[in-house]
């Protein structure tokens, strides 16, 4: 295994704000954010006594959208590269903006809802359990042993809990 720098923090598209924003990828943040967004959602909306989200925003971020049609498609497609897909594809439909759980095929509970990043990066919340799961690797997903990482910390966290 070799290490490469994909983007060098002097001089790398991060050091400047960017030409037009992008919500759907190269965001930033830090854990302590990550943790408060997921929390917010586990709390229906609200932060710290402040409503952030309608609970029904919530609702249909955290809730499977897919059609039987688009379900299938999705399996279909996440079967053929289990490697990128632990958790999302094989278990899951698809909200607002994030992976849902529609099937108990693991630890996880029905209702998990978060995504994996391409940076190698994991971020989960279980209504059920009322925890969240964050994993910053920054290693990339262009091997299959970074989502093996990702799907080990999931369970390791799941198989730590006693009940």
């Amino acid at each position: 295994m070799f290490f490469l720098v994909w983007d060098e923090a002097k001089g790398g598209r991060h050091s400047q704000p960017p030409a037009f924003q992008g919500g759907g990828g190269g965001l930033v943040s830090t854990v302590d954010d990550y943790h408060a967004y997921f929390k917010m959602l586990l709390n229906h909306g609200m932060h710290e006594g402040e409503r952030i989200l309608s609970r029904p925003a919530v609702e249909l971020m955290t809730t499977n959208r897919l059609t039987p049609e688009q379900q299938a498609a999705r399996n279909a497609m996440a079967a053929n590269n289990v490697h990128i897909s632990f958790g999302q594809g094989q278990h899951g439909g698809w909200g607002m903006g994030m992976a849902v759980r529609t099937y108990r095929g693991d630890y996880a509970s029905i209702g998990q809802f978060g995504w994996d990043g391409g940076s190698g990066t994991s971020t989960y919340a279980d209504p059920d359990k009322q925890l969240t799961g964050i994993l910053l690797t920054q290693v990339g997903m262009y091997t299959p042993d970074s989502a093996r990482v990702i799907h080990d910390f999931r369970t390791t966290v799941y198989q730590a809990i006693e009940e």
